[in-house]
């Protein structure tokens, strides 16, 4: 699917131009970057409560850091599909899925809105994983929302501002973001429009506040 062009974002909205930019930059050495993080990608994963044979949805998948882990878990049988708009993200994260063992991974290079999904598909779980700008977009959400089936599992981990007494690790959250995102916009509650969608959305924090898990599930048609 050829590269989208974005539109100019309005004022405090996510930049996609931005963000291609910023990640392409960062594309290299992102593994590395994102290491020390890996703990908190294991327990995404594992909160998804992911079955053999289902189909999940990474979404902002970055350099595909996630996938093995969510073929794994879902096996030969399942499929997993990632979602990533910067292209230099998306053909590494081909290179660390061709030829490796699970899931069959299928990687699509597009922003949400415009991602190339098969119509019919209705996928068993969704992962955003340090995925802010994605968040912060409701039209998009509404376009993943569709392709998940009545039940779906949905869990987000990301950045969020710590207590105003942890002022170090708001410093840090505040350094990361400027690193990571293209707009500050509700990172006190990033999962404020997640939250329209999964009426039983469940967060917890972390490391001292400034990293959150949200879980929840897409309501059951008529529910």
């Amino acid at each position: 699917m050829a590269p989208v062009t974005a539109s100019p974002s309005p004022p405090g909205a996510p930049d996609l131009a931005r963000a291609q930019a910023l990640y392409r930059q960062r594309a290299a050495f992102y593994d590395a970057e994102l290491a020390p993080f890996e703990p908190l990608r294991r327990e995404a994963v594992a909160l998804l409560g992911l079955q053999p044979g289902q189909q999940v949805l990474d979404l902002g998948c970055g350099t595909g850091l996630s996938l093995p882990l969510l073929a794994e878990q879902v096996g030969p049988t399942g499929r997993v599909w990632g979602l990533e708009p910067c292209s230099e993200m998306a053909s590494l994260a081909r290179q660390r899925c061709a030829g490796a063992g699970g899931a069959p991974v299928q990687i699509c290079q597009a922003d949400a809105l415009h991602a190339d999904w098969p119509g019919d598909l209705q996928a068993d779980a969704a992962l955003f994983q340090f995925a802010h700008d994605l968040l912060q977009q409701p039209e998009a959400l509404a376009a993943v929302m569709d392709h998940l089936r009545p039940g779906a599992t949905v869990v987000s981990c990301g950045l969020e501002w710590a207590p105003t007494w942890a002022w170090a690790a708001n410093a840090w959250v505040f350094s990361a973001a400027l690193y990571s995102m293209t707009t500050l916009d509700r990172l006190h509650q990033p999962w404020q429009h997640l939250a329209r969608w999964l009426p039983d959305l469940q967060v917890h924090s972390t490391w001292m506040g400034c990293i959150y898990f949200a879980i929840g599930h897409k309501p059951d048609r008529g529910g």
